[in-house]
């Protein structure tokens, strides 16, 4: 089960926000139960990233408020592997810091990282770097996951499993909030276009 789970595990009302003179977004109010997903959408700039980083907690809107009842796995559009950590050493430093006992091998195979488990970030492609991140999110269970372009660099194998993570999270009664270019391959109980 999922730690600090309530009825609703993230709620925003009359979000708003500026970049120097030009207001990206106003009036926006959205929430998420169990078992829900919200996809943001957007042209390129419209705001959707800086949306989810508001609801992650680590921007401040110009307007409204966030109210986050359960922890929640934070996922960028970058990787934030540095050069030298392999697949297993970047996975290890996290579930070391969260205190999680999650079986490593069993997260890298599941990722499809068996075989480059052991080979530093700057020889993995651009696939291999993103999967390896998104192995984060088998590392601690936590209600709400927050994913900022979750599919860019997979192959149509990566892209299934993310979808496979996904629909398995929500069907454990966690919420999703993503940021998606194009078909988002799963259907969102709530879409916020900006």
């Amino acid at each position: 089960m999922l730690r600090g789970v309530t009825e609703v595990l993230l709620s925003a009302t009359g979000l708003g926000m500026i970049r120097g003179e030009r207001v990206l977004f106003t009036g926006v109010s959205l929430s998420v139960a169990p078992g829900e997903s919200l996809v943001l959408r957007g042209s390129n700039g419209a705001g959707k990233t800086t949306l989810l980083r508001i609801l992650a907690g680590l921007t401040r809107p110009e307007a409204g408020e966030v109210v986050r009842t359960g922890l929640h796995h934070w996922f960028a559009h970058r990787e934030g592997l540095k050069p030298h950590e392999t697949p297993r050493t970047h996975l290890g430093l996290w579930a070391k810091a969260w205190g999680s006992d999650s079986d490593l091998d069993s997260v890298l195979a599941q990722m499809g990282l068996k075989r480059p488990a052991d080979v530093p970030a700057r020889y993995l492609s651009a696939g291999q770097r993103r999967r390896t991140a998104l192995g984060r999110l088998l590392l601690e269970k936590r209600p709400i996951w927050m994913l900022d372009e979750p599919y860019t660099a997979l192959d149509a194998e990566g892209r299934e499993l993310v979808l496979e993570l996904i629909e398995d999270h929500l069907k454990s009664g966690g919420g999703v909030v993503a940021a998606i270019h194009g078909e988002s391959g799963f259907v969102p109980t709530n879409e916020v276009v900006l």
